[in-house]
């Protein structure tokens, strides 16, 4: 029983959609990056992970919030019992207006390097993406 719940905390709590089944068919040329809220330290862990080029017609918008209080009475047994989420992470891909990709985990504290890392690896997983 012990290990069971060991081994289920370490599962991924992400939610992810393929809008475009033709992206794990195809390599994309390129990424741009934007940001939002605007966030120096996950700018920099991203463009640490790819050389993301500003004309490029592929956007990856990256959305960070933290700080989330639910005052709904409905969830007072899992803000008591559990680690509720406070904060999030979201990531999506687009071309133009059009949504290809995205990635959503609900979070516990404010997103760091190490949820960006695993948000990006898991885009590449999904996505072919060229160097």
């Amino acid at each position: 029983m012990t290990l069971l719940l060991l081994l289920s905390g370490c599962q991924d709590r992400s939610y992810v959609n393929v809008y475009d089944k033709n992206l794990s068919r195809e390599t994309l040329p390129c990424l741009s990056l934007r940001v939002f809220p605007p966030d120096p330290e996950a700018r920099r862990t991203l463009r640490s992970l790819y050389p993301f080029r500003s004309d490029c017609p592929y956007t990856l918008q990256v959305a960070t919030k933290a700080g989330i209080h639910c005052n709904s009475n409905a969830n007072v047994p899992q803000k008591v019992t559990s680690n509720f989420p406070s904060a999030y992470l979201r990531m999506e891909l687009r071309r133009g207006m059009k949504l290809l990709y995205s990635y959503y985990i609900d979070l516990t504290e404010a997103p760091g390097p190490s949820e960006l890392e695993a948000a990006f690896q898991r885009l590449e997983k999904d996505v072919h993406l060229k160097r």
